[in-house]
């Protein structure tokens, strides 16, 4: 289906959890977030349902992510049973990694297309201070024993023919200079690697993040980044790949990419294709919209123990389906984030632990 500016909409980003084991301090409170009870988020039941009315309306990817999808038992059947859904095409995960390896056999079975892993440094101490991990030290061996996890899982995964991307956020005065050491996990192995510029929403609005060209500047200063040159004899070519909004480049000898998600200095909006709906049930046309649609009513009927079935009764599948159109419709034209757009600031209370990213 498409918007009211003739962008194609075909990508769900869902969220099954607002928990996290991390406290990552651009996203979560320093004690976590009050936990949602049972009732209050949607069912993996209810969401594969949800998910197959939203691909009748032309849904072909399923983005699943959180707070941390990999802590809600029982996220692998949920993957297969979106796999299994009729019209959805592709789907992926987002992840923070520590529990990838334990569950990545159960993953790859239920058949699972590509991951991304956020992973913002590869020093533990700077890894301690970003995910307050643990919680209350500032030792670097315990968080050292959780990035040997996480690199230990993005190689697995990897070497297990998954699709893999590293999302890291660079900010200022935190992790500058781990952005070298992060671009050359792509020389070595066949992923891409992605720094994401800073988006103000939530406790992320009180740091600074670098921008795009500050990025580049960053991984060209360590000599083992060309120049970006179009793909000439060089070998270094830069690219947008698929629908999403990174621009990849790749440096000839290295088996993977860099990508750069300009959310702020350069925009990418106009090629928009997505929609994200909550733990709970809200689903929201853009990140930085204070739109929120509630869909765990209509799902349920009112009845808020849940919903018995795996299928949605066609009297609710069509009032669901015409509010989803609608919010479609009302997709904006554009984020709230920085002035490349000239549209008015649109307060928005959500945070990145209960959208998902």
């Amino acid at each position: 289906m498409r918007d009211s500016f003739g962008r194609e909409i075909d990508y769900l980003r869902v969220s099954v959890t607002d928990r996290c084991n991390l406290r990552c301090i651009y996203c979560m409170p320093p004690d976590g977030v009050e936990w949602k009870p049972h009732a209050g988020i949607l069912s993996f039941e209810e969401l594969t349902a949800l998910c197959a009315v939203f691909a009748e309306l032309g849904i072909r990817k399923v983005k699943v992510t959180g707070g941390e999808p990999l802590v809600r038992r029982g996220l692998p059947s949920f993957i297969a049973a979106l796999k299994r859904t009729a019209g959805i095409e592709q789907v992926t995960l987002t992840t923070n990694g520590l529990l990838l390896g334990e569950h990545l056999p159960a993953l790859l079975d239920a058949g699972l297309d590509a991951v991304n892993i956020s992973l913002d440094t590869l020093d533990p101490v700077t890894f301690g201070r970003i995910t307050r991990y643990p919680y209350h030290t500032e030792n670097g061996a315990p968080a050292n024993k959780a990035l040997e996890q996480i690199l230990s899982a993005l190689r697995s995964a990897s070497s297990a023919g998954l699709r893999v991307k590293v999302n890291c956020v660079p900010i200022a005065g935190v992790n500058e200079e781990d952005i070298l050491p992060l671009a050359a996990l792509a020389r070595e192995l066949p992923i891409a690697v992605r720094f994401i510029e800073l988006m103000p929403l939530g406790r992320a609005a009180s740091f600074e993040g670098l921008n795009a060209l500050e990025i580049l500047s960053r991984i060209s200063e360590g000599g083992v980044f060309a120049p970006i040159n179009n793909g000439d004899s060089s070998g270094v070519e830069n690219r947008v790949l698929g629908n999403g909004p990174a621009v990849y480049y790749a440096a000839h000898g290295w088996q993977g990419q860099i990508g750069i998600i300009a959310a702020i200095s350069r925009g990418f909006c106009e090629r928009c294709n997505r929609l994200r709906l909550s733990a709970d049930g809200y689903l929201s046309p853009c990140l930085s919209s204070a739109s929120k649609t509630p869909l765990r009513a209509l799902v349920r009927g009112g009845d808020e123990r849940g919903l018995p079935v795996s299928r949605i009764p066609a009297a609710r599948k069509d009032a669901i389906l015409e509010t989803i159109r609608a919010v479609i419709f009302a997709k904006p034209q554009s984020h709230s984030f920085s002035g490349i757009y000239n549209i008015k600031t649109e307060h928005s209370d959500k945070t990145m632990w209960n959208i998902g990213g």
